[in-house]
């Protein structure tokens, strides 16, 4: 581990952006097998309906027979990576719910493609762009406040957690849902429907860790510092995923229509 870490610094200190770009690639890819396994072990069990269709009174069965099939997508952002259904009739509803139940009983088997997505963001985005930013923002506040001091470690979260936060958040959730094959309407279904509970949630957990990162981690390890925080994040985001249309979300959706209709008052 040692002779590792020392392998490290030194490929820091000769290609500092190639290094956190490779860095970046390889844990946000090892991030999302994470999430992926969160999302296969704990995604919640469904009940098995063949069995009650006989039992079905004929003007059930009419409904059942006439009734299209729920339409069944796959969704792989953030988290990324749980089947949900939003169907709008009752034999949709069945056969969703009988295939949830089925692919839980199959075995664990790690999507490389969309393995494959997520650690691009991390070589593309996360890596150059997260190198320049620790970096320039450290000299920007090291201008007006001392280091280490309350007033330094306070302005770097707050930056931190006001401009480059919900820009990442926004680009993870958009690219990931592009890339995955999604269409541009259905991209911005998700982000609205994601994004803010994202945002709150990691809200409460992020300024902790950048408060321990600015304070007491060397400018050039910080990128390394946030990706090993982000091997949880990804399993956190792929949670979110799979909350699909949750009671909780809708909240935060409501919240957001009733400030809209303050706004235009």
């Amino acid at each position: 581990m040692r002779r590792l870490w020392r392998w490290y610094q030194q490929c820091l200190a000769t290609h500092p952006v190639r290094t956190q770009v490779v860095s970046s690639g390889i844990l946000w890819g090892l991030g999302d097998i994470g999430a992926q396994a969160v999302t296969h072990y704990s995604a919640p069990g469904r009940p098995r309906h063949h069995q009650h269709h006989a039992k079905n009174p004929p003007e059930v069965a009419n409904l059942l027979s006439v009734q299209p099939l729920g339409d069944l997508r796959c969704v792989d952002a953030a988290s990324l990576g749980c089947c949900y259904s939003r169907s709008s009739s009752l034999a949709g509803s069945l056969e969703v719910e009988d295939n949830l139940a089925k692919d839980k009983d199959k075995e664990f088997k790690i999507d490389w493609k969309r393995v494959g997505i997520t650690s691009s963001f991390g070589f593309a985005f996360v890596g150059p762009v997260g190198h320049y930013w620790y970096e320039y923002l450290d000299r920007f506040i090291l201008r007006r406040y001392q280091p280490k001091t309350f007033k330094f470690v306070a302005s770097k979260v707050a930056a931190d957690g006001l401009l480059f936060g919900p820009v990442d958040l926004l680009l993870f959730f958009s690219y990931v849902g592009l890339a995955s094959g999604r269409s541009v309407e259905q991209v911005k279904d998700d982000v609205k429907r994601d994004f803010i509970p994202a945002l709150v949630l990691g809200g409460t957990i992020w300024p902790a860790v950048q408060i321990a990162n600015f304070r007491f981690i060397p400018v050039r390890y910080q990128l390394l510092y946030v990706n090993l925080f982000c091997l949880l994040d990804s399993c956190f985001l792929s949670w979110i995923d799979q909350q699909g249309d949750a009671p909780w979300k809708q909240w935060f959706t409501s919240f957001q229509k009733i400030e809209g209709q303050k706004g235009k008052v």
